[in-house]
């Protein structure tokens, strides 16, 4: 059981920026989402997709 939950937390960790970019409904989820899935495994690509995904929310 402990190893299952250690799967979701470090999954829901991985997918952070995608998750706060949705939250937020940024105008750029999926390119975020692409980023942080094919880049995220390094820290840089991590932080980048994280920051990317607080930036300002553009209003249409």
């Amino acid at each position: 059981m402990e190893t299952f939950l250690l799967f979701v937390f470090a999954f829901l960790l991985y997918f952070l920026p995608w998750i706060v970019a949705y939250r937020r409904d940024h105008h750029q989820c999926n390119s975020i989402g692409l980023l942080n899935l094919f880049l995220g495994w390094t820290f840089l690509g991590w932080v980048i997709a994280l920051v990317w995904s607080v930036s300002a929310v553009r209003n249409d």
